[in-house]
């Protein structure tokens, strides 16, 4: 079981505030204040992925028939899900996550 889904309101609260704390810190001298603001010369920058997680990408994208704009907002989303980790690098299971999210929204 997914410890995060037994997190109480104060406990995801506080992973949230550190989130954007991390945003905060990464995008200090930039005019961005999200990932979500991010374009595609700050994602190279800003969101590293691990190899198991950029293999998954790109099968994905495949799969999935992403078009750019897709493929960018799945990696900022899976950023912001690192983020809330607390994780430097985006991981597969940050990433397969973000791609959950993606596919629930296609299909609606």
């Amino acid at each position: 079981m997914d410890e995060r889904l037994a997190e109480n309101s104060d406990t995801v609260r506080k992973r949230v505030q550190a989130a954007r704390q991390l945003q905060t810190e990464r995008f200090n001298g930039t005019k961005l204040t999200s990932n979500a603001d991010m374009s595609t010369v700050e994602i190279k920058e800003f969101c590293k992925l691990e190899p198991t997680a950029l293999n998954l990408l790109k099968t994905a994208m495949k799969q999935l028939h992403f078009t750019a704009r897709a493929f960018h907002r799945t990696i900022k989303l899976a950023r912001t899900i690192a983020d809330l980790d607390n994780s430097e690098i985006i991981k597969t299971n940050h990433l397969a996550e973000a791609l959950q999210y993606r596919q629930r929204n296609t299909n609606r």
